[in-house]
């Protein structure tokens, strides 16, 4: 499957989405892999993720770059050596990637009644909003604040983040597509616009939830 679906979030800032249909081998021949990338994905146990992980090569080929323009820090952030910066996400048949001259965090979830299970170990402040007695919006809105957080601590990716504690969503409504939230840290807040979007694909049997913050 080509492209699934291209956001322009603002003038410099584009998400690209994969639908995750061809094999592996299908993937492995449009791309080239540098060296360090290729013992990586060999060493992947899983083909989902192998498959999921040669998406996102084919999406920074879409943008114009290659593996050999993608790197990663000692904490697995991945980063490109321009003033582009770049954050990736996968779950189940999707990937996505997130390119912006502004720093950026992405997340894509699928909404599973799931995450009812672990709620407490995410939400804190946010509880003051939600409605569990509304079960398809409670579960859309706790996969949003997953997102959210999910996007926050990969920009900010420091040892130590707890989703709980530290980070806080401000309230939101599904029928709009944006919120805030903030990271209370180390002594030091910082605040992000959070932006959310739902997915959903022929190919897919649930919905998913696209999120994705700037540092503001």
């Amino acid at each position: 499957m080509p492209l699934f679906q291209t956001i322009q979030c603002n003038a410099t800032s584009k998400i690209l989405i994969w639908e995750i249909t061809e094999s592996f081998e299908e993937l492995s021949s449009k791309v080239v892999l540098k060296e360090k990338t290729q013992l990586r994905l060999n060493g992947m146990k899983s083909q989902m993720h192998q498959r999921a992980f040669l998406s996102v090569r084919m999406l920074i080929q879409e943008m114009g770059f290659t593996d050999n323009d993608l790197h990663y820090d000692e904490f697995g952030k991945p980063y490109f050596d321009c003033h582009n910066y770049i954050s990736i996400t996968h779950s189940h048949n999707f990937a996505a990637i997130i390119v912006s001259h502004e720093t950026v965090g992405i997340d894509m979830e699928l909404q599973r009644e799931k995450i009812l299970r672990i709620a407490d170990k995410f939400v804190d402040t946010e509880f003051s909003y939600l409605k569990p007695n509304v079960l398809e919006e409670y579960v859309k809105k706790l996969t949003v604040i997953w997102g959210a957080k999910e996007a926050i601590f990969k920009i900010r990716n420091e040892k130590g983040i707890s989703f709980k504690d530290h980070i806080r969503v401000g309230d939101f409504s599904l029928n709009e597509n944006r919120t805030e939230a903030s990271l209370h840290f180390d002594n030091l807040v910082k605040d992000f616009d959070v932006h959310y979007k739902e997915i959903k694909s022929d190919n897919s049997e649930g919905k998913f939830t696209l999120v994705y913050a700037f540092e503001k």
